[in-house]
């Protein structure tokens, strides 16, 4: 989802009744999500090269529950919200850039 300026990507959307709850599920998560994060900034390196432009990223990974859902009658749109959708915007918007802030919580997994 992009809102201005900022890309915003939700990885282990799954509901309730499938999530286990075991810490390799999160684990599993928490990796693609920061693999995810580390090719977005070689991809950036690599269009910055070829474009002779000087884009930045700035990245905030968090991890928590929150709620899903379709907005909108004419143009629907999927969105998320909740502390934790607040929390990694925050912390993308205050972070530096060429940086990945991840959520301390998330870094005991």
């Amino acid at each position: 989802k992009t809102i201005g300026a900022t890309y915003m990507v939700a990885a282990g959307l799954t509901p309730k009744a499938v999530y286990d709850g075991t810490d390799t599920d999160l684990d599993q998560y928490l990796c693609h999500i920061c693999e995810f994060a580390f090719a977005m900034q070689e991809c950036i390196k690599r269009i910055n090269k070829h474009s002779f432009n000087n884009f930045q990223l700035r990245i905030g990974i968090n991890h928590g529950s929150l709620v899903a859902g379709v907005i909108g009658a004419t143009k629907p749109q999927y969105d998320i919200w909740g502390n934790t959708v607040n929390v990694a915007s925050r912390m993308e918007s205050t972070g530096k850039v060429g940086k990945i802030r991840l959520q301390r919580r998330a870094v005991c997994y």
